[in-house]
């Protein structure tokens, strides 16, 4: 258990204050991982506790923001306020909470070169993309960053720096809760974003099915066990039905014997070395012309006999095994080879994984 630990008593106390107190749930560290009563209510965190672009408007940061033109995006006005309260250290009010925030993470947006070597042609690309955008939005903004000169003690370039702004994006993109919210006139684009302290300890596994959601009756965040969890084991919930890659993109982490598994496919590339292609078959990109050949150990896609199988019009028995068969070796021999290519990214950044997370005590 983690609960006796300064930063986690000042974190109990601040939701305290807010009017949160949890019986069932503490902060401990697991190795591994294990499976309430079914239907039990988990955790309900009072809207007072939640972090979201009201905290942000109603802040010494609203005038700024309201005042601006462009308006900035809500994930932007989230980040801003998260790196602009880490500044304030101790006199902010949310310092408990920050204070137990990660101080890096393992998402792509911190991966070295080295690191997204090793991932596989598309999922590089979408981890590139993501580094990209973040970079973007901190050169892209500069211009407001110095208009908040006012407010902070330091001058705006030694405060949002992109490295503070790639730890903010990442804190609200790892953490946040979908808590749809009314569109503001002040800020652009979907408001869906809620930072959820103490609630945001509770890891992921794809086996567990929960209920998630804000309560209008109770005005709280509430979530509801439907599979239960043993007592003294750590709890879970789910983030939803994503595949390893998706994970490793969104969070950062993968999980093992994942049944959302999928394998991604490069289309317009020949697969003699599979390990360089991510692969992911699917009937829209299938249906573009595939067929698969052994040709002294590779293999190529084309023809109609897999277009008759993937539209369930008839073929032969002989060929309808056969497709199913050359399909599922494909498959597998691809997932291997993504499956392998995470591994090999997580072993750079298994030291995070010792995070706290919340363990069911009673």
């Amino acid at each position: 258990s983690l609960c006796h630990q300064p930063h986690h008593v000042k974190l109990r106390k601040f939701l305290h204050h807010r009017g949160f107190s949890s019986t069932l749930l503490q902060p401990a560290l697991f190795t591994g991982t294990t499976s309430y009563i079914p239907g039990q209510l988990i955790i309900s965190l009072p809207e007072s506790c939640l972090l979201t672009t009201s905290t942000v408007l109603h802040s010494y940061l609203g005038p700024y923001i309201k005042s601006w033109k462009p308006r900035l995006s809500p994930l932007l006005a989230l980040c801003i306020f998260l790196v602009c309260e880490r500044h304030r250290g101790e006199a902010s009010d949310w310092f408990p909470y920050i204070n137990v925030l990660p101080t890096v993470y393992t998402c792509p947006a911190y991966f070295s070169d080295d690191v997204m070597a090793l991932l596989p042609a598309s999922v590089r690309r979408r981890a590139l993309e993501q580094r990209e955008a973040v970079k973007e939005m901190h050169s892209s903004n500069q211009e407001f960053f110095r208009s908040l000169q006012p407010v902070l003690s330091q001058p705006t370039a030694d405060v949002l720096t992109y490295e503070a702004l790639r730890w903010a994006w990442c804190s609200v993109n790892t953490r946040t809760v979908f808590m749809s919210h009314a569109s503001s006139s002040f800020l652009s684009g979907p408001d869906n974003y809620a930072l959820a302290p103490f609630l945001d300890l509770l890891n992921h596994r794809p086996d567990v099915q929960v209920k998630a959601g804000f309560n209008d009756a109770t005005r709280c965040y509430e979530i509801r066990s439907v599979s239960g969890t043993l007592r003294y084991q750590q709890a879970f919930i789910n983030y939803g039905s994503h595949d390893n890659q998706q994970l490793l993109l969104e969070y950062g982490f993968v999980t093992t014997a994942n049944p959302h598994s999928v394998v991604y496919v490069d289309t317009g590339k020949p697969l003699h070395k599979p390990q360089h292609t991510f692969i992911h078959v699917h009937r829209c990109v299938l249906l573009q012309n595939l067929d698969v050949q052994s040709q002294s150990g590779s293999v190529s896609l084309s023809g109609e006999c897999w277009k008759a199988v993937l539209l369930g019009q008839l073929v032969c028995e002989e060929s309808e095994q056969w497709s199913v068969q050359m399909a599922k070796s494909l498959c597998q021999r691809l997932l291997q080879d993504t499956c392998s290519a995470l591994d090999k990214v997580c072993a750079h950044v298994h030291e995070f994984n010792s995070a706290p997370v919340l363990q069911h005590i009673t």
